[in-house]
């Protein structure tokens, strides 16, 4: 099963209850879902904001943002290509142990909902913009961890040649960025047919150890609330009792040390 979840944020936030409802969520996720794809309010905010210089984005901003994301990681089995690779040939190299499903996303080049970039890019522009911090639509920083495993998916007329040196040199620059003792750990796939926006574009998928990032931040407000039992009541009247309420920091303290544990043994 495939996931794309939106991670909640303080510094976007319409509900007071979101940490909550992340939080119960996350056994789900770590135990039923094969793949689950975070993606966060505050990077789209950000993402409009400095890269497409949106005065005041709107919900329509995000989704258009979230969209091309979905539609770059579906397009290998909707769209014929040259090196094709399907949501589970993405999960066959993507996730090295079964409980590290958690990948953060990216995509090049980022446009304005209706707007079509015009500027030639090339595969190496691409490759660039893919591994910058601020191109990720999750609020954590890929440079602060380590990537287990990579995934970038090209759409349009490109060089196979081409993108595999890029991606060669891409590893060789930042390889202290890569574990190694996971080796090409970075997959590449090419659809032939572009995308409306651009004559060629790539997604980026990475499972990273800086995902922890966000299950830091989403356990900490969860245990600010929970220590006081603030709005508690309304779960228990749901039929949650308070036992089962309490495992939830050991999921997180399960995962978080699952990914501690990789970046020391690196």
């Amino acid at each position: 099963m495939t996931t794309f979840s939106v991670v909640p944020s303080p510094k976007v936030s319409e509900v007071v209850l979101e940490p909550y409802n992340a939080t119960l969520s996350l056994q789900q996720l770590i135990e039923n879902s094969d793949q689950t794809y975070c993606i966060d309010n505050e990077a789209l905010y950000d993402i409009c904001f400095k890269t497409l210089k949106q005065k005041s984005p709107s919900y329509y901003n995000l989704n258009h943002l979230i969209s091309l994301v979905m539609s770059g990681i579906t397009t290998c089995f909707r769209f014929p290509g040259q090196l094709n690779a399907d949501l589970r040939k993405l999960a066959v190299n993507m996730v090295p142990f079964p409980r590290l499903h958690f990948f953060v996303p990216g995509y090049a080049p980022l446009t304005a909902p209706g707007s079509v970039a015009f500027r030639k890019l090339t595969v190496q522009d691409l490759t660039k913009q893919m591994f910058d911090p601020r191109n990720i639509m999750a609020a954590c920083n890929p440079t602060h961890g380590r990537y287990l495993t990579v995934a970038t998916i090209f759409r349009g007329h490109v060089s196979m040649k081409e993108v595999d040196e890029t991606i060669f040199q891409i590893q060789n620059m930042n390889s202290s960025y890569f574990v190694e003792w996971i080796p090409n750990n970075v997959k590449t796939a090419v659809c032939d047919i572009p995308s409306p926006d651009a004559s060629i574009s790539a997604t980026f998928v990475a499972n990273t150890t800086a995902v922890q990032e966000l299950f830091v931040r989403i356990s900490e407000q969860f245990t600010a609330m929970y220590r006081r039992k603030a709005f508690v009541h309304w779960y228990l009247g749901e039929g949650m009792d308070e036992q089962g309420s309490a495992t939830i920091d050991e999921d997180y303290d399960g995962y978080e040390e699952d990914v501690d544990q990789e970046e020391i043994e690196n």
